[in-house]
């Protein structure tokens, strides 16, 4: 007699009880129970370390070579290629080159000579004998003969030479003011430098995990080149790698550019980048200065030179601190900084500021929609960002419209307005914003298009001032 049929099964979304038959038996069953995992996510745990998302000043190593209290060091591995191969490997490596803001990932390295006798070179390569081929065109042996062609005298055949390679006077006493002399190159580096790129070492014969060549390999071996080179910063998980353990796909590139061009050798290199002060915005600089936990002030409202801020009462304490950050980094285009003590209480709508760095100065020039507006934050009420609503009205405006601004301030929707409508009448009840709004018609050429007084709302409604 055939046994019953077995249950219908009806799966639990968490485990699903399977059955097997037992082929030596025929009769026994096994239950195996097959955990089935949520597709959403994972109860194991990866070991992976995260994935590397760009620099950060709470991650990268403090040098001791600068004085800069915000540099930071980051360990990279890059290829060391010829000048000419350099543009077609960085667009065929672009998945696994450097891609963090703001830095290059070509580097020209500084007094760079190329590589020079990386293996013994080819026979048959022509060597500068009397009587023999000439060699080739090179920049290297173009300096070398203009060496030789200089005499002891000095560059008297090539006065812009000696005009370039002798310091002025002027630099002369400058450098002396620095205290250098000349003699000697401080490790200090440029304002406006954001970053260096240092090699790790000179490279060594004997260095089994950093061998330089990648001929080694199967890629440019046996290769002698003389000329400039580029450095190709690879990705920050590259940076401990042998190379060995690069991705195929980076030695497949390389193994068809060594094959494209014979005379083509690469090396990979250890280096450092050293990111200063100037590379880190506003928001990465004040995340290391405030205190944990505290938000960090990202935006701000731009009036002409002036940052307004809105700062939270966490942020008084630290006020002065980030008014001087966020000057230093918007840097000329940002000259004074203010804080709102208050809300606006009173009829004119003028705000309470208060200056926390900078020259001072409320008065500003504020250039809108193509038209120039002069303001005093002190006296006036100015907002910048309804400049989008001020611009959408223009738009409904027609030529033959007749506006009338009864709330005009310096004058931003009503000279927007001049330019395309018949005739504006502005009025306003602050008369520090009537001046302004005289000024502002002149200064933009619509004087003749507006009409402006100083009075309330309800008298100009009584007394008819406006038709």
């Amino acid at each position: 007699m055939a046994p019953p049929p077995p249950p219908p099964l009806h799966p639990h979304h968490h485990c699903v009880l399977t059955r097997f038959r037992c082929p030596a038996t025929g009769t026994a069953r096994f239950l195996i129970r097959l955990g089935i995992k949520p597709f959403c996510c994972s109860s194991v745990p990866s070991r992976t370390p995260p994935p590397l998302h760009g620099p950060s000043l709470r991650r990268g190593r403090r040098p001791l070579d600068y004085p800069d209290p915000f540099a930071r060091t980051f360990d990279l591995a890059a290829l060391r290629v010829p000048a000419a191969a350099c543009a077609p490997l960085e667009r065929r490596l672009r998945g696994h080159l450097l891609n963090w803001p703001r830095v290059h990932n070509v580097i020209r390295l500084r007094n760079d000579q190329g590589l020079l006798s990386l293996s013994p070179p080819p026979p048959g390569y022509p060597a500068e004998e009397p009587g023999g081929p000439a060699p080739r065109a090179t920049a290297v042996l173009r300096r070398e003969k203009l060496v030789r062609e200089l005499n002891a005298r000095g560059f008297l055949r090539f006065p812009n030479l000696a005009r370039l390679s002798r310091p002025s006077p002027l630099a002369r006493k400058r450098r002396e003011r620095k205290g250098d002399g000349g003699d000697e190159e401080t490790c200090e580096p440029d304002k406006d430098k954001a970053y260096v790129v240092e090699v790790a070492g000179e490279r060594r014969e004997d260095d089994d995990d950093w061998k330089g060549l990648v001929g080694e390999e199967g890629i440019g071996r046996d290769t002698w080149r003389i000329g400039s080179t580029r450095l190709l910063l690879l990705e920050e998980r590259y940076a401990e790698r042998k190379v060995d353990e690069l991705p195929e796909a980076v030695k497949d590139v390389l193994d068809h550019e060594t094959q494209h061009d014979e005379s083509s050798a690469f090396e990979l290199i250890r280096c450092h980048l050293t990111l200063f002060y100037t590379y880190w915005s506003m928001s990465e600089v004040l995340e290391v200065l405030l205190p944990e936990g505290v938000i960090i002030p990202t935006g701000f409202e731009t009036i002409g030179h002036i940052a307004h801020l809105n700062l939270r009462d966490e942020h008084m304490p630290y006020k002065k601190l980030i008014a001087s950050v966020v000057l230093d980094k918007n840097k000329p285009k940002i000259q004074t900084v203010v804080n709102k003590t208050d809300v606006i209480q009173n009829n004119y709508r003028t705000m309470q500021l208060e200056v926390l760095a900078g020259n001072g100065s409320l008065r500003t020039m504020v250039i809108e929609s193509g038209l120039r507006f002069q303001v005093d934050l002190g006296t006036v009420y100015w907002n910048s960002r309804l400049a989008t609503e001020r611009q959408r009205l223009v738009n409904i405006f027609r030529n033959l419209d007749v506006v009338c601004d009864m709330f005009s301030g310096v004058g931003p929707l009503a000279i927007s307005a001049a330019k395309k409508v018949k005739y504006v009448y502005a009025n306003d009840i602050n008369p520090n914003a009537v001046g302004y709004l005289e000024r502002n018609m002149v200064l933009n050429k619509l004087e003749k298009k507006i009409e402006m007084c100083s009075k309330g709302f309800y008298a100009i409604l009584n007394q008819n001032c406006i038709v």
